[in-house]
C-alpha cells in the first residue's frame, strides 16, 4: 500500500504556521486543529515543522515565555518527508527509526498532505485484517 491511499481516505489538509509566529499562537492552533504538529511555511514554501515535542523542549529548557519565543527559534528544519508513492511499510520503519510521529508528504516539492504514525498503523492494520479475512475464507472453502 502506498501513502497516496492513506491520503485518499484521510484527506490532504495540512495545518501550517509562519516562522515569525509565537509559540503561544502555535499552542492555540494545535489545540484548535486537534493535531500534534504544524508545517512551517514561508512564502508558501515548507521551511520546517513545529511539534508538541518542540514546545515541551522550549518549556523545559528555557525560562522565556511562549509569547517570547518564535517558531523560527524552535522549529525542526531538517524535516523528514515522504512522497505519495512511498510504501506504508517503508514509512513505518522510517518514522519508528527516527522517532517521529508526523510526516509531511510532498509531490514535486509541494505539500500534498500530512500523515501521522497513527494513520500508518491504521492503514497497516486494515490491510492485515483484510488479508487475514481472505486467508480464513480460503482455508474454510
Amino acid at each position: 500500500m502506498k501513502l497516496q491511499a492513506i491520503l485518499r481516505v484521510k484527506g490532504t489538509a495540512v495545518f501550517t504556521v509562519e516562522p515569525g509566529v509565537s509559540l503561544a499562537v502555535v499552542v492555540e492552533r494545535l489545540v484548535k486543529c486537534n493535531c500534534g504538529s504544524l508545517v512551517v511555511c514561508d512564502d508558501g514554501r515548507m521551511v520546517g515543522i513545529i511539534t508538541e515535542r518542540d514546545i515541551l523542549k522550549a518549556c523545559a529548557g528555557d525560562t522565556t515565555t511562549l509569547e517570547g519565543s518564535t517558531v523560527a527559534e524552535r522549529m525542526t528544519t531538517d524535516v523528514i518527508t515522504g512522497s505519495l508513492t512511498d510504501e506504508v511499510e517503508t514509512i513505518m520503519g522510517l518514522m519508528t527509526k527516527n522517532r517521529i510521529r508526523h510526516m509531511p508528504i510532498l509531490e514535486n516539492g509541494e505539500l500534498a498532505g500530512m500523515i501521522s504514525i497513527g494513520d500508518v498503523v491504521k492503514a497497516q492494520h486494515a490491510e492485515l485484517s483484510m488479508e487475514n479475512h481472505y486467508l480464513k475464507e480460503y482455508i474454510q472453502s
